[in-house]
């Protein structure tokens, strides 16, 4: 079954009176259970792409399916809580309440899944533990590491059991060592069945998914199995 349908989505702001097209006729499927790199200079759409993929934007015209959803009818408070249900977001800057524990952020996004406290509590903290961070629950995040905050946004991303996990640069404001920790991190949630799009510009990053779609100027202009063509690299240089 597919994850992701986007059929013929286009994506047009209006600055100064003039139409700004930002991605032009994207299509694009991913299947349950797919790693998926999408790689791209600055500017390429590729940060709109992601956003309409996590139903953080609308697109203005064109159809997409999410797990098998149709959202292009539905109303704001509908995405948000098809968001909730099937999303799960890691993003580079990790996005963290800087008043709010380790614990109080992974149980965030529970709160508006219907669950109590006591159950929110539990789950949050099985969470942490998963992810080596039970130690560090009452922390708040300026008492904790990049990788460590990197490490509680994921949990966050993973605390309502979603069917998708968007990462946006993960790994782009930690060291390399730290870094590699998260790849790993998501490398082995991807082996657990998780279905993950991977935004990046990073071609070390974008070489460990299964997929790399190349987008350019709001066009897809690359889609291949990360093993195939040996110029990985030259493809992402056809959009710098």
């Amino acid at each position: 079954m597919n994850m992701i349908e986007l059929q013929q989505i286009r994506k047009t702001y209006k600055r100064g009176g003039e139409e700004l097209p930002i991605l032009k006729d994207v299509s694009l499927t991913v299947k349950q259970g797919e790693f998926v790199a999408i790689v791209g200079p600055s500017g390429s759409g590729k940060s709109t792409l992601m956003n309409t993929i996590g139903l953080l934007d609308v697109p203005t015209s064109g159809s997409y399916r999410l797990d098998g959803v149709a959202t292009e009818k539905l109303k704001d408070n509908q995405l948000a809580e098809l968001r909730n249900q099937k999303i799960g977001f890691i993003f580079q800057q990790f996005n963290l309440l800087p008043r709010l524990t380790a614990l109080e952020n992974v149980e965030l996004p529970m709160i508006y899944s219907g669950l109590s406290k006591k159950v929110r509590r539990e789950k949050a903290m099985h969470m942490l533990g998963m992810l080596g961070m039970d130690a560090r629950a009452n922390h708040r995040p300026s008492e904790l590491s990049g990788g460590q905050q990197q490490r509680v946004a994921i949990a966050r991303a993973l605390a309502v059991g979603p069917s998708l996990l968007l990462a946006d640069e993960p790994t782009g404001a930690l060291d390399s060592k730290t870094g590699q920790e998260v790849l790993e991190l998501i490398l082995k949630l991807h082996e657990e069945g998780n279905t993950i799009v991977l935004i990046t510009h990073d071609l070390h990053i974008a070489e460990h998914a299964k997929r790399v779609i190349t987008i350019r100027d709001g066009l897809i202009v690359g889609d291949r199995s990360s093993g195939e063509a040996p110029a990985l690299k030259a493809e992402a240089e056809v959009g710098a």
